[in-house]
């Protein structure tokens, strides 16, 4: 492992530990525990099921033949895991945070994502009171599988365009971010409709934008960073995945 690496396998430890001792109760903007009535709870963790299935199929294809790959699946799970402990104050007692999710799935694509994304969400619900275990799939289906699809879905599309590769990156990680909120309003809106559908999911929208789009901007920059970094020192894997 060269010597980045391992700085940055040091660097989000740390980070993690401090997260982990500064983590208080929150309603986080994972849909927490008991929120969901048991029939959407259900729901959204039966349409999980075919995204998991092929992420661990494709697992060993692309992440177990080679370690260096796999040090880089091990780093997009922590990328994801630091980002999005990160809860920010949004309105109505609720909060925001990035997703992390972008950055793995230029990488490896949106199906591993999943696998990452419900293990994240299942730490955190665990260790961090962050989501719930009713709520899994309906959180693993929003930020693991509907933001990677659009963040890899981008970047594949703007690189078919010569599009600049770190504006790629930057716009992938961004809109894969809004996209995940987009489908948590779309599922809180369908479990709590209110007189009128369009009206609540017009609502939730609205209450999460105001932190939620300087949020994702934030994480695009910082996933073009790390992208950067992580080329510069795995070029090998990075041409292999056809990432670059």
């Amino acid at each position: 492992m060269s010597a980045i690496k391992v700085k940055l396998v040091v660097f989000l430890s740390v980070v993690f530990t401090i997260l982990f001792l500064l983590q208080k109760p929150l309603i986080a903007m994972h849909i927490m525990e008991g929120f969901l009535q048991p029939r959407w709870a259900i729901a959204w963790g039966v349409a999980c099921v075919p995204f998991l299935v092929v992420g661990f199929i494709t697992l060993k294809k692309k992440v177990t033949i080679s370690s260096k790959k796999l040090i880089l699946f091990a780093l997009s799970g922590a990328y994801a895991f630091v980002l999005s402990a990160l809860k920010m104050p949004s309105v109505t007692g609720s909060c925001s945070h990035p997703t992390g999710m972008g950055l793995g799935a230029i990488l490896f694509g949106p199906f591993l994502m999943s696998i990452i994304g419900v293990i994240v969400l299942l730490f955190q619900a665990i260790l961090l009171a962050h989501g719930g275990l009713t709520t899994l799939g309906a959180n693993t289906f929003s930020m693991g599988i509907i933001g990677p699809l659009f963040s890899f879905g981008i970047y594949k599309l703007f690189r078919k365009l010569k599009i600049n590769i770190s504006i790629s990156v930057f716009i992938a990680a961004l809109i894969g971010n809004l996209m995940t909120y987009v489908t948590t309003s779309l599922q809180l809106a369908l479990a709590y409709p209110g007189e009128k559908f369009t009206q609540t999911f017009s609502k939730f929208l609205g209450i999460f934008a105001v932190t939620q789009v300087p949020l994702a901007t934030i994480e695009g920059i910082l996933t073009v960073v790390i992208f950067g970094i992580l080329k510069k020192y795995s070029e090998a894997e990075f041409l292999d995945l056809k990432v670059i």
